[in-house]
């Protein structure tokens, strides 16, 4: 465990050590003896909790409790010595951890690391902007006391507005790292182009909200090893329900679980999920054994971007239907792009479900309903997009704002991955700040309307999209007449 060099161990603080370490054996071989033999669902119904914790410790609870306490009481002095020491697992203040979180993050590790033969593990964050600085701080260290050495890393241009922002403004112009702007992720000699000495990791945002970017996950976590690089992928519109990165070589998967993981929209969390023994080439052995171990009782304690134990409960139950759920809405979602690209008023659609979208075929190589082949419904593998699409009106800015604000069931809201169907105008909204050069890049044309489509019926979808898209095409009608 972490700072053990620092802390002299006494007789009676080796106790707990020993008898935590058989814990620890117990629960690593339940893992690898019983759950890792589990089906996605049941996994995500049940996690680590068990009937067992359950009557042993929890009065017979069947949902994990929710620990409203801000702190843990300590046996003896040895016991809170090891503790803090972090030489047996400890939830000593809930900025740190809590047994909340922890089923939580053991479960969201599992579901992440579905199908990969190594070991996984979890942070729990308060918010998927404070995963993603979880995930990329440790990398941005300075690695020499003596020298302020030049620092930067790679990242696809087609990624949420907050993410630009703490990239661009938060990284770039406050602490003079370079963010090395990644503008076609398919092409990977440009990726390799822009690797250099004093590059720390490669980031990819897929399916990017909201123009659907994508990339050869494999190719580049390829290219990133090969310069000794870990690769970290945001894969929050996605979820694990269809994709899973560290199956194909990322080492760190970023989840804004606020969405797709939440669909019923109570609340706000994240979290950053590791493979084992990444790849990385800082001197940094305890990063690079178990990342988010390390970054929940170093980095962040010190930083406190905690989530709250509630928090972790609500999310930890919406994941429990995780699969059926996005299935659900991945189909939907593909009725409806069907239907706005056969409409006169639409521009263009971008949905990577669509066959004609350029990289449908890239994304049918990663993105699959996980476990379809066991399902009754299926019997086979297949292929699922999400929830996210994107669309421009024709006639402008204007004629999107016009339909935009003649919807009447679709939620005009930033929010995406809800249960109910959301639609934004991301150059007035999530990528506002960004500013025009910036959504040139990230290719947001002020037309663009991003539509998260939720779970209910897709006619009735359809009808409210049909409503207020002919309202607009009478005004488009007259313009191209006049």
């Amino acid at each position: 465990m972490f700072g053990s060099e620092n802390v002299p161990i006494t007789p009676g603080m080796q106790r707990y050590i020993d008898q935590n370490n058989a814990y620890l054996a117990a629960r690593d071989k339940y893992i690898r003896d019983v759950v890792k033999k589990w089906k996605f669902d049941t996994i995500a119904v049940h996690g680590l909790y068990s009937v067992q914790d359950a009557i042993e410790d929890y009065q017979g609870a069947i949902i994990e409790p929710v620990f409203m306490s801000s702190s843990q009481a300590y046996r003896d002095s040895d016991e809170m010595a090891a503790a803090l020491g972090y030489l047996i697992p400890t939830w000593c203040y809930s900025r740190i951890a809590n047994p909340s979180t922890y089923y939580y993050e053991w479960t969201l590790a599992l579901l992440e690391g579905y199908g990969f033969d190594g070991e996984t593990s979890c942070c729990s964050t308060s918010s998927g902007m404070a995963a993603i600085m979880t995930a990329v701080q440790p990398f941005l260290v300075h690695t020499k006391h003596d020298v302020r050495e030049p620092r930067n890393f790679l990242a696809t241009a087609q990624c949420y507005g907050g993410t630009f922002q703490q990239f661009n403004v938060r990284m770039m112009q406050e602490r003079d790292i370079e963010c090395r702007w990644i503008t076609d992720p398919t092409n990977i000699d440009e990726w390799a182009a822009k690797i250099d000495e004093n590059t720390r990791f490669l980031y990819g945002e897929l399916p990017s909200n909201p123009g659907q970017g994508f990339f050869d996950i494999q190719a580049v976590a390829d290219l990133a090893h090969s310069h000794g690089l870990p690769l970290i992928c945001d894969t929050t519109v996605a979820s694990p329900a269809l994709l899973r990165p560290l199956c194909h070589g990322a080492d760190i998967v970023v989840q804004s679980a606020t969405k797709s993981l939440t669909t019923s929209g109570f609340g706000v969390c994240g979290a950053v999920i590791a493979r084992r023994n990444l790849v990385c080439n800082l001197d940094n052995e305890d990063l690079k054994k178990d990342f988010a171990l390390y970054v929940k009782y170093l980095p962040n304690r010190d930083y406190g971007p905690n989530l709250h134990p509630m928090q972790a409960v609500l999310t930890l139950n919406d994941m429990r239907t995780l699969r059926s759920k996005m299935d659900l809405m991945s189909r939907n979602t593909m009725k409806v792009a069907e239907f706005l690209q056969k409409h006169p008023v639409v521009e263009s659609v971008a949905y990577l479900g669509l066959p004609d979208h350029p990289l449908h075929e890239l994304a049918s190589k990663y993105m699959w309903l996980v476990d379809a082949e066991y399902d009754e419904q299926y019997g086979k593998p297949v292929n699922r997009y999400g929830h996210l699409m994107s669309f421009c009106v024709k006639g402008g800015a204007q004629a999107a704002r016009k339909f935009f604000d003649g919807l009447e069931r679709i939620w005009r809201a930033t929010d995406l991955g809800r249960i109910k169907s959301v639609a934004t105008i991301p150059a007035i909204s999530t990528h506002q700040q960004q500013g025009e050069e910036g959504r040139k890049l990230a290719h947001i044309p002020p037309n663009m309307v991003r539509l998260c489509v939720g779970a209910e019926h897709p006619d009735d979808i359809i009808a409210d999209l049909d409503q207020a898209l002919s309202a607009v095409g009478s005004k488009v009608s007259v313009a191209a007449g006049a």
